[in-house]
């Protein structure tokens, strides 16, 4: 037998998991998960882990908590380590106590992970502090939901109306209209500030606040729905005043990211932090080749290169591969000039010991040109490790300048087999406002999974390109892209959407 991991995994920003969750995640044999879970997580399992969701939502269960229990029982017994993921806290409301005394009766180990509770992350969030020295100096986490099969209630109405601790209820709204009433009619004042969170910490959080006698009626009017967290308290009056999350100028706003899966994080990572929710669609793979004896050919003649121009990131770590496969390093490179097309490239540089000599203020092959035939680029020997396939501006012009000019593959990009039906109802439910495009191959490609025809009934859908070069290629297919940063970088793509949706 090995063990069982009840995890807590916190309210939802994949930023709140913990790092032993992750470390869990990352080595266990089967994961186990719950509808409030978040799926970016299970990026972190093992490709050959077994991935079993067991969500549970308004009354509609994959499977019951006695099923939910055998089944990580068993896969304990099978001698596999089991990551059960529970949203938020794992004994704050998430029936980790049950799982826990069960796997105590079947004699196999646990360990418990506590999680960020959605009590006190979503208010936070929402700009709600759960306790305040100028109104209240204790937090009550009470179930809005309680177990049906219950003869008795476990509420005592008096004194959660009667006290002056904040009153947090999980799982209520739908129960919403009891529990303000419960509370009036038992003394607590009608006009307390009463707040609620849907989908706290996440790309789609939205908030409200209102007051005792009228929540019920606004939480109807604006369709507030589960997941919600309520906050009863005069710390909900602090909201607007404390409010920081959902002044992120994308919260909400659904984002296509095309760029290869290697490359993706960079630009989704920026846009997560803007508050986009982000759909990872990558249209092509980066791959190596399938023979490098060329490249070591030119890698071992290093010593008639004047000028080595790096063109991607990926160009600079897969000719770095291979100076390691034949035993080099950056001091292969002495007496070499090195020019960089971009930040993102010259910073790879930087993190392997090189500065660039030139580094283009736009970042395209003809800023590259121009800046070289200032350097002095007539009859210098000129080195460019690229993609097999990649526009050849770069080495005419710098041939029709006068350099001896060698394009060296070291990688290859093909076309990904990625299922567009996750985007097609995406589109179809209004979830996606813009699409992003970081090359001309993400273009192309993108049209090859998804066709043009179907992206034109989406008219509102905004398109964003991160320059003039993407920006043609995305012109043969119909279209012209409405957002088009002045920096052609991801930074400048992505401020370029914050003001664009």
């Amino acid at each position: 037998m090995s063990t069982v991991h009840l995890i807590g995994a916190g309210p939802g920003d994949p930023g709140l998991l913990t790092i032993r969750a992750k470390e869990l995640i990352e080595t266990c044999d089967v994961v186990v998960y719950d509808y409030l879970a978040n799926k970016d997580f299970l990026k972190y399992a093992r490709t050959d882990a077994e991935i079993i969701y067991v969500g549970k939502k308004g009354g509609d269960h994959t499977l019951p908590q006695d099923q939910i229990n055998q089944l990580i029982i068993a896969k304990a017994k099978e001698g596999k380590s089991v990551a059960r993921l529970k949203g938020g806290d794992p004994y704050v409301f998430g029936r980790g106590g049950e799982e826990a005394e069960e796997l105590v009766e079947a004699g196999i180990p646990f360990e418990v992970v506590p999680g960020v509770t959605a009590g006190v992350a979503a208010p936070a969030y929402a700009g709600i502090p759960v306790t305040h020295r100028d109104f209240t100096t204790s937090v009550c986490f009470i179930t809005g939901h309680e177990d049906p099969t219950k003869e008795e209630t476990g509420h005592n109405w008096e004194v959660y109306a009667k006290s002056t601790s904040t009153l947090v209820f999980y799982m209520g709204v739908k129960n919403l209209p009891m529990i303000a009433g419960n509370l009036m009619a038992n003394g607590r004042d009608p006009k307390t500030p009463v707040a609620l969170v849907r989908w706290g910490t996440r790309c789609t959080q939205q908030s409200m606040v209102s007051t005792l006698e009228n929540v019920a009626a606004d939480a109807e009017k604006r369709k507030f729905a589960a997941p919600s967290i309520i906050i009863v308290g005069g710390v909900c009056s602090l909201a607007d005043k404390l409010a920081w999350f959902e002044k992120k100028p994308l919260l909400g706003k659904g984002v296509v990211v095309t760029r290869a899966r290697e490359q993706a994080s960079d630009l989704a990572d920026v846009l997560k932090n803007l508050g986009a929710c982000v759909y990872e669609f990558p249209t092509i793979t980066v791959e190596p080749l399938d023979d490098y004896e060329e490249v070591e050919k030119a890698i071992l003649t290093l010593g008639a290169v004047d000028w080595l121009i790096l063109t991607s990131v990926n160009g600079v770590k897969h000719f770095w591969n291979q100076l390691a496969e034949i035993g080099l390093d950056t001091r292969a490179l002495g007496g070499i000039s090195v020019a960089a097309i971009g930040p993102a490239t010259a910073d790879e540089l930087k993190a392997r010991g090189v500065t660039p000599d030139f580094v283009p203020a736009k970042y395209v092959a003809e800023e590259v040109v121009a800046g070289l035939l200032e350097r002095g680029i007539a009859g210098k020997n000129v080195l460019i490790p690229r993609a097999r396939v990649a526009r050849e501006v770069l080495p005419e012009e710098l041939a029709r300048a006068g350099a001896h000019v060698r394009v060296l593959p070291v990688y290859e990009t093909r076309l990904t087999q990625q299922d567009p039906a996750e985007i097609v109802e995406a589109l179809e439910k209004g979830k996606i406002h813009a699409l992003t495009f970081t090359s001309s191959s993400t273009v192309e490609n993108f049209f090859t999974l998804l066709s043009p025809e179907t992206l034109k009934q989406y008219p509102d859908v905004k398109i964003a390109c991160i320059g003039p070069v993407t920006a043609n290629t995305l012109s043969r297919f119909g279209f012209t892209p409405h957002i088009q940063p002045e920096d052609y970088t991801i930074p400048g793509l992505a401020a370029a959407l914050a003001q664009g949706i």
